[in-house]
C-alpha cells in the first residue's frame, strides 16, 4: 500500500467516524468497540 492509498483509507475513516458521532451520536463506534472487546475476550479463551 503507497502513502496516497493509505492516506485516502485514513480520511474516509474519520470522516465514517465524524458522521456517526454527528448524525447517530457515536452508536456505531460504541456497537464496534463492544465487538472488538468481545472477540478479544474470546480470543484470549483460545489462547
Amino acid at each position: 500500500m503507497d502513502n496516497r492509498t493509505a492516506l485516502v483509507l485514513a480520511v474516509v475513516l474519520v470522516a465514517a467516524a465524524v458522521a456517526d458521532a454527528v448524525f447517530n451520536d457515536a452508536d456505531v463506534l460504541l456497537f464496534l468497540a463492544r465487538q472488538i472487546i468481545r472477540l478479544s475476550e474470546w480470543m484470549a479463551f483460545w489462547r
